[in-house]
């Protein structure tokens, strides 16, 4: 019996966590997971708020407690990372982020004994690397994804530069945040317990602007300047670790430093390479064979095998071989250019630019119409009857390509949207 309690006070969790475009798969794995990071009341309050951010006061309606106690219990999740806090116009406003990049990784951000996180690691890597219907949920999807690639700033050059846009610059992502927080990489500390950590440093991962201001806050991240952050950055570069971040243009909540072996972005980007899960820089490398000693470095430092030696077809050197790209799986994130001893690769632009969402709602927004889950944003029942929230959505519909808002209107069916989109056309 009290086995199907907890169950049924989770799935009602999992069941608000799915109506976001970044969902989590029900299964007994996902409920164990919860189950560590929430107690039962917890998980029930959880499953009844909004998707978009609140105020206690919204809280303390739906809930039917008193202002005081519903402050107390945000805070207390809060706190604990389930929740994150941000300070608008002297009063606080709350959020439920997804589980990625979310409160799943926010739980390994720093070394902690309020939780098992040798358990929690463990349930982590079967439920994302073994059971995988997360993993394909959140990278395989449709065309928006999560994240997208930074290129590696060092392999630019000078012609190259011109043509990289502010926010595909790590440095300039640094350089203008608000906030600045640094934790543990949450992939490589799984790995720590599972004792498969690769040597890459793990106190390097990043966090900016609303996000790591309540990280910050709840002692959940470290604060740091913008100066640090780059001499960060720089060791990244120096390992040969690829920048993977927030796939928006303003207010880049995250960018992770990551590695080939560890990390999920990088092992979804080999093991569903097809379905182009991580989105690629505007950047593709070009290897000049003719010069190529078939060292091997860069196809050791491609965190995603987008590189492999292959025969030279020398007549003289039968056994030569040579570097060469799989342009279907490569990032574009330049870490081979840096480890050609020879300065035989560089960057050149791909043919056609990589389109990213303005910001977090254009994402969201995007990611819901193609995965069908647009409903969920316009009607969510406890938040977009207000007309800010629901003009915020219908603003970034309205902006979208025909096809696209078709797509729209057929999921909501309704006659609002339909008629503002004709006026929109007319």
């Amino acid at each position: 019996m009290a086995h199907n309690t907890i169950k049924s006070g989770y799935s009602k969790l999992a069941d608000r966590l799915n109506r976001y475009p970044q969902g989590a798969p029900a299964s007994e794995l996902l409920f164990s997971i919860l189950k560590m990071l929430f107690s039962e009341n917890e998980a029930k309050l959880v499953s009844l708020m909004p998707i978009k951010p609140f105020t206690a006061k919204k809280a303390s309606r739906i809930w039917k407690t008193n202002l005081t106690s519903t402050r107390k219990v945000l805070d207390e999740l809060a706190g604990r990372a389930i929740l994150v806090d941000i300070e608008q116009n002297g009063e606080s406003v709350y959020v439920l982020p997804p589980p990625m990049a979310g409160f799943f990784e926010f739980a390994l951000m720093r070394v902690r004994d309020d939780i098992d996180q040798k358990v929690l690691s463990e349930l982590f890597y079967q439920y994302i690397n073994v059971e995988e219907d997360f993993i394909r949920a959140l990278f395989t999807q449709d065309q928006t994804q999560l994240g997208r690639t930074f290129v590696h700033e060092p392999a630019l050059s000078e012609e190259n530069a011109l043509h990289v846009l502010d926010y595909e610059r790590a440095t300039e992502v640094i350089r203008r945040a608000s906030h600045r927080g640094v934790g543990i990489c949450y992939c490589r500390h799984k790995m720590h317990h599972m004792g498969r950590a690769c040597k890459a440093p793990q106190e390097i991962c990043m966090t900016f602007n609303n996000t790591a201001a309540s990280l910050i806050r709840h002692g959940r991240a470290r604060s740091t300047e913008k100066e640090e952050c780059l001499d960060l950055l720089q060791m990244a570069y120096e390992h040969n670790l690829v920048q993977f971040g927030e796939n928006v243009r303003e207010k880049v909540n995250f960018i992770c430093n990551c590695c080939g072996c560890c990390c999920e972005a990088m092992i979804a980007a080999r093991r569903f390479a097809i379905l182009n899960p991580v989105h690629t820089t505007n950047f593709i490398p070009i290897v000049t064979e003719s010069d190529c000693n078939g060292c091997g470095k860069c196809v050791t430092a491609c965190p995603v095998e987008a590189m492999a030696l292959v025969s030279s077809n020398n007549p003289v050197k039968p056994k030569m071989k040579v570097a060469r790209l799989n342009e279907d799986l490569c990032l574009g994130c330049g870490v081979c250019v840096r480890t050609c001893p020879k300065g035989n690769i560089h960057l050149k632009s791909r043919p056609g630019r990589i389109i990213t969402p303005l910001n977090g709602t254009h994402r969201a927004v995007l990611m819901a119409i193609e995965r069908g889950k647009l409903q969920n944003l316009i009607f969510d029942n406890q938040v977009l009857r207000s007309h800010r929230a629901l003009a915020g959505v219908l603003g970034v519909i309205l902006k979208l390509p025909p096809f696209k808002q078709l797509l729209a209107n057929q999921q909501v069916k309704s006659r609002y949207l339909e008629a503002l989109i004709n006026h929109l056309e007319n």
